[in-house]
């Protein structure tokens, strides 16, 4: 997902066909995968029985089919056997990011952290991706992907691998680290198991902090079942009153989301913080959830009735809506509507806490109207992806230690960058290289009195981004700034709409996206008026102007003064901030018009170069391989003969290693440290090498959906750089490598004695400057 999902990490190995790894040495590892009281407040309506349905129920496992081409016969490169589903390949990827919180060289907070990202992602899949299935099944549509597996099918593959994949996860926090905390005196402990003192302090920060927020709602005849939000935590209560045992009602009550997740209390005598915030100096800690202060504490809510039972619930929503773009009179207005229907949108998936009494369970299922296949009983705290704050809790000897980075000498915010940059390109590879490089050329641009106009593209910038202080700084000093705010970036709309109003009211001139595609580009344009005319500079990236994910995700970043390039630049603007169309550019391979001819004639002309001269080599490097007519352009390529070496982090629909379709083809995932997020696409043409870097992968969104950008790296020096510090690196990897197989399955990559160790996450790998 763009957010870890981008949120979240991969690579690839120097010609290791699945087939034959056990061939060169090396070992490869296989992780694979009460009587009901009568309701009084309540009306009657038929009891559901859900015992049954909510108990994971272990089917045995079919056994994966690899496809046969017969020999002789014409191969049909579409035909589906040859395809994986993406939204089952996707849990596999997920899988990956479990096995990292497994891993215990991993430090133990990274670990917490690993698994949060995992439970975050799974959000977002059914928020997105399991609902347009569940969708498709309502609607009775046909198989849209290439596969052609039925949606029904889809939901209950989906259904059976999550449900192993989560009881996975739970095992490995309760038997796993909850332990491993304790034994680093980090305790997460039940308000009601806490030292009489220690419940006090607790009662009084209820009393104080969090009693006069929530709300109790009632359940009965005047009070309908209350509008639950999506993913938030919710108590469900049953309630008898003190003065007569008959009087049995319901009630919700929502735990607010603007009060800390984490209560520390240190288990000795050092002061506590007020807040019950974390503070350094607490060498043991207890820990206590919000939710279970408030579950303690739930009878002051209710004067004159005793809480009998009570029960956690959430609830994931479809929020992948609709935006009508083309019927909306004002696209902002469109975007802030959607963004406030989507936290109501229809229930895909219900969680159930442990412990959830069957009645009140029936209650929830009755009420809330979902489907046996909706209901997943979790035996660890809901809302798991809330444990990336206690994984980033200060206690260094559990985390990761700082890598150490470099900041590129044209752009250390001393040097006059435009003389540097009239002399060569600059290419960026973060995290290795800081991000204040790019921020460094973008705040000289604003500060600069020779700059005149800065143009930008704007899809998930972060919070306090430097970036939008530097654009209204040039703004402030008279420049002519323009900012594509790409308002329908998934989950960061918000975010979004606020940066746009705050750059039009200081006189920016803002352009909300562009009807009908999403502006993913990364592109930022500098215009100066120098001695000799008007110059003009361009930054290329792979990822988004985002301080704070250029930490996290490996991404590339292209500055350059090339006039053939910055003249594409400015057209795109134009065309993005008018009424323009072009179909080719001078350099630049540009979607929804150029990006997939161009990739496929690439394609095709390294198969054609390959039968004159036998030298036919294609790598990829990019977060999804999905789109069925490149994957089937692929499969050509192998079938002639040309060697196809793919480094996808995610989505992989591809099927390598088949004996006469994709026996040239190998698939590797890089899962680690870093999220892997740089595409990189690099064609052999004989000598001729031709590479590519930019926004895009190979996804139908990406190339048929959005405006995206690749770039050619026509550098000699650079291209080199690339190929042999970011892609032969990854291709080597031996300590994070997953290996794709014809089934689609990946196999752990274990490096055997006496094979060198090749970490291409290791900083001491990338202290040199790819320029």
């Amino acid at each position: 997902m763009d957010k870890m999902n981008e949120t979240n990490k991969n690579s690839v190995a120097d010609h290791e066909n699945p087939a034959a790894t056990t061939s060169m040495g090396d070992k490869v590892e296989n992780k694979t995968e009460a009587n009901k009281p009568a309701v009084r407040s309540v009306p009657a309506k038929k009891t559901v029985a859900t015992t049954k349905r909510t108990r994971s129920r272990s089917t045995p496992k079919k056994e994966a089919i690899v496809p046969v081409v017969k020999a002789g016969k014409p191969v049909d490169v579409t035909n589906p056997e040859f395809y994986l589903n993406r939204e089952i390949n996707w849990i596999d990827f997920d899988r990956k990011v479990l096995e990292q919180a497994e891993d215990k060289s991993v430090p133990l907070l990274e670990r917490v952290k690993f698994l949060s990202i995992f439970f975050n992602n799974l959000d977002e899949f059914f928020m997105v991706r399991v609902a347009n299935v569940w969708k498709q099944v309502q609607s009775g549509a046909e198989a849209t992907g290439a596969d052609k597996l039925p949606p029904r099918r889809q939901l209950s593959e989906i259904g059976r691998r999550v449900r192993d994949l989560t009881d996975e996860a739970e095992e490995l926090w309760k038997k796993g680290l909850l332990p491993e905390l304790e034994k680093q005196s980090i305790r997460i402990v039940d308000y009601a198991g806490l030292p009489q003192k220690k419940r006090e302090i607790l009662s009084k920060y209820f009393d104080n902090e969090i009693f006069p927020i929530l709300t109790p709602q009632a359940i009965d005849s005047g009070h309908p079942f209350p509008l639950v939000s999506n993913t938030s935590i919710n108590f469900i209560i049953e309630l008898v009153s003190e003065k007569d045992k008959s009087d049995i009602r319901y009630a919700r009550v929502k735990c607010p989301n603007n009060v800390p997740r984490f209560l520390y209390l240190p288990k000795g005598k050092e002061d506590i913080d007020p807040k019950l915030g974390f503070d350094s100096s607490y060498s043991e800690v207890n820990v206590v959830l919000v939710e279970d202060l408030i579950d303690g504490c739930m009878g002051k809510l209710f004067p004159g009735y005793k809480v009998n039972a009570s029960g956690q619930f959430r609830i994931t929503r479809n929020t992948d809506g609709e935006i009508e773009e083309d019927e909306a009179d004002d696209l902002l207005a469109a975007v802030r509507d959607y963004v406030d229907q989507r936290r109501f949108g229809d229930i895909v998936r219900l969680e159930m806490g442990r412990g959830m009494p069957v009645r009140l369970a029936d209650i929830l299922i009755e009420h809330l109207e979902v489907k046996p296949h909706q209901i997943y009983k979790q035996k660890i705290p809901l809302a798991f992806s809330d444990f990336m704050s206690l994984g980033c809790i200060d206690r260094p000897k559990l985390q990761y230690k700082p890598d150490p980075t470099k900041l590129a000498k044209e752009l250390d915010g001393e040097t006059d960058c435009f003389e540097a940059l009239k002399k060569r390109d600059v290419v960026l590879y973060h995290p290795y290289d800081r991000f204040q490089a790019v921020l460094n050329f973008i705040d000289q641009a604003a500060r600069d009195p020779k700059v005149v106009a800065i143009k930008q593209t704007l899809y998930r910038c972060g919070s306090n981004s430097p970036v939008i202080r530097s654009l209204l700084e040039a703004r402030r000093r008279g420049k002519q700034v323009t900012a594509v705010v790409e308002l329908k970036a998934r989950f960061d709309e918000e975010r979004n709409i606020n940066w746009a109003e705050e750059l039009e009211r200081a006189g920016v001139n803002v352009v909300y996206g562009f009807v009908g595609l999403k502006i993913h580009a990364k592109l930022c344009l500098v215009v100066r008026r120098e001695e000799g005319g008007v110059k003009r500079y361009v930054h290329i990236g792979t990822g988004n102007y985002n301080a704070s994910s250029a930490k996290i995700y490996t991404d590339l970043g292209l500055i350059t003064a090339d006039e053939s390039i910055c003249a594409d630049v400015t057209d795109l603007f134009n065309v993005m901030t008018g009424c323009g169309e072009i179909t080719n550019y001078r350099k630049l391979f540009v979607s929804p018009k150029s990006l997939r001819p161009s990739i496929t004639k690439l394609i095709q002309e390294e198969v054609a170069l390959h039968r004159e001269h036998g030298n036919g080599h294609i790598i990829i490097k990019c977060n999804q391989l999905v789109d069925g007519d490149i994957i089937a352009e692929l499969y050509k390529a192998s079938i002639a003969g040309v060697k196809v070496e793919c480094v996808v982090r995610g989505i992989c629909c591809l099927r390598p290693g088949i004996a006469g379709l994709s026996d040239n083809i190998t698939v590797k995932s890089i899962v680690g440290r870093y999220l892997e997020h740089a595409r990189v696409y690099w064609f052999n043409h004989n000598g001729d090498e031709r590479m590519y870097i930019g926004s895009a992968d190979m996804m139908n969104r990406n190339l048929n959906g959005r405006i995206e950008v690749l770039t050619p790296i026509d550098n000699e020096k650079i291209r080199r750089n690339i190929m042999n510090n970011i892609l032969r690196l990854q291709l080597s990897d031996t300590e994070q490598s997953w290996i794709m197989e014809p089934t689609g399955a990946y196999k752990r990559y274990v490096r055997a004695k006496g094979v060198k160790k090749v970490d291409a996450q290791n900083a001491q790998n990338h202290l040199k400057s790819l320029y």
